[in-house]
């Protein structure tokens, strides 16, 4: 279920304040290739294990949140750096 446009039009990263939108199938086909490797934390140091069908990316494109079941989830412990 992906994320409502009004949602994104109010959605902003919680550190930096940049919008935020949804990210590409060629971000989310890399993050997969290294969750399925086993390689990916997220910041909080956490390894991340499930992967990711939606994501909302920073505007800078470094930071990447994950949305879990149509619901942003936008805590930057949870957050996910981009190389």
């Amino acid at each position: 279920m992906p994320v409502s446009q009004e949602l994104l039009e109010i959605l902003v990263c919680p550190e930096t304040k940049q919008p935020v939108a949804p990210a590409s199938a060629e971000v989310l086909q890399k993050i997969n290739g290294e969750i399925e490797s086993g390689k990916l934390r997220n910041r909080g140091g956490e390894p991340v294990s499930t992967p990711v069908a939606e994501g909302l990316l920073r505007e800078d494109g470094k930071i990447l949140y994950i949305v879990d079941d149509g619901i942003p989830v936008m805590l930057i412990e949870e957050s996910i750096e981009l190389g």
